[in-house]
């Protein structure tokens, strides 16, 4: 070192300077991008949230001395009040009887675009042409309002129990064909060039190489779109129906049961994460060998 260059004083850090760096370096490794973090670490961000959420509906919902709260209970009950009343919502409102309705109209309607989605979808991603034909009507049926479906299908199908399936069928299908057509143009083409080279007929190449490989991405996605069906089916329940969990937020509404509504809007939020729970349990055993996203 040059003799006019001053040598650094040794002495003790600053105060602080350590913690400062130890939070800086606490930072870096906690907010790392796209870093994997442990399972227990998932949970506990997920408790730290929900009491969070919780807290904050006590408190904006706590009477004060004078008897006042910043927001009043016909607007928003406070947690202990609205989970008291779930007594009367299972015995006096039927709510298993609802949620059983509700499902067979989401299952009934979602099925059947699924049984026509995805053979379809495959045909549109194994032939050009074929997918030339239907994508006017997948464009459309992806980007049209789904509340301007309920006038529709009450001209269609009436106002019973058909008009709510058909409501989900023509609100998924559009959406499964497109998924499906995707999954299978996604698969790579040095399988089908394997394929032909071993002398595969193109019916064996599509049965025995197309469909399998793009299985696993089909099946997620159908995953997903059951979820958004599950709340599409929401919207149809609210006008003309006589059972189902649509139609007890309609009636809580209009008796001014907030307690009620918040209450199915948490079972509504519970049973859709149980279901895809159930669906990605179903999907890993059917495709272990892909990964697949939660």
């Amino acid at each position: 070192m040059p003799d006019n260059v001053p040598t650094p004083p040794i002495g003790p850090k600053p105060p602080g300077a350590g913690i400062g760096r130890t939070i800086a370096v606490l930072l870096r490794s906690g907010f790392a991008l796209r870093r994997e973090i442990p399972t227990w670490q998932t949970v506990a961000f997920a408790v730290v949230c929900l009491a969070a959420c919780f807290g904050l509906w006590w408190f904006v919902t706590r009477e004060r001395p004078d008897g006042e709260r910043l927001i009043p209970r016909y607007d928003l009950p406070s947690p202990a009040e609205t989970f008291e009343s779930f007594p009367g919502l299972w015995n006096e409102r039927y709510l298993t009887v609802n949620t059983v309705v509700t499902l067979k109209r989401v299952v009934l309607g979602f099925g059947l675009a699924a049984v026509i989605g995805v053979p379809l979808g495959i045909l549109c991603g194994c032939f050009p042409r074929v997918n030339a034909f239907f994508l006017p009507l997948t464009i459309f049926g992806r980007n049209i309002p789904i509340a301007a479906l309920i006038p529709l299908t009450f001209g269609l199908f009436g106002i019973g129990e058909l008009q709510k399936v058909m409501f989900i069928f023509i609100a998924c299908v559009a959406f499964i064909v497109s998924d499906a057509a995707q999954a299978v143009a996604e698969v790579g083409t040095p399988y089908v060039d394997t394929a032909y080279t071993l002398g595969a007929s193109r019916w064996q190449v599509i049965m025995k190489v197309l469909v399998p490989l793009a299985l696993p991405s089909t099946f997620n996605a159908l995953r997903v779109l059951f979820g958004l069906a599950f709340g599409y089916i929401m919207l149809a329940e609210l006008i003309n129906a006589q059972h189902g969990l649509g139609y007890l937020l309609m009636t809580s509404q209009r008796r001014g049961l907030s307690e009620h509504i918040i209450l199915i809007l948490i079972i509504i939020g519970l049973l859709a994460y149980g279901i895809d729970r159930l669906l990605f349990f179903f999907q890993r055993g059917l495709f272990p060998y892909r990964d697949v996203e939660e």
